[in-house]
């Protein structure tokens, strides 16, 4: 597969390259202090964790009769 480095911009292939997608370990580095220092951030949170999560269903799950309920 070939793309682009994240950092660089210069041409990289998974092939060739055991940093891929970087181009370089230097640029594997730098992407990995831009990471340690805050440089990127996750803009908005996947899930809102202020709110309980759905369940599949609205049904309530019924006990099975047993024997000792005659």
């Amino acid at each position: 597969m070939k793309l682009k480095c994240p950092i660089c911009k210069e041409p990289t292939d998974s092939e060739r390259t055991a940093e891929f997608p970087f181009c370089s370990a230097r640029c594997r580095e730098r992407d990995l202090g831009n990471w340690a220092t805050g440089k990127y951030k996750i803009a908005v949170p996947m899930m809102d964790e202020s709110e309980p999560e759905e369940t599949e269903t609205n049904e309530r799950a019924q006990p099975e009769p047993s024997d000792d309920d005659e």
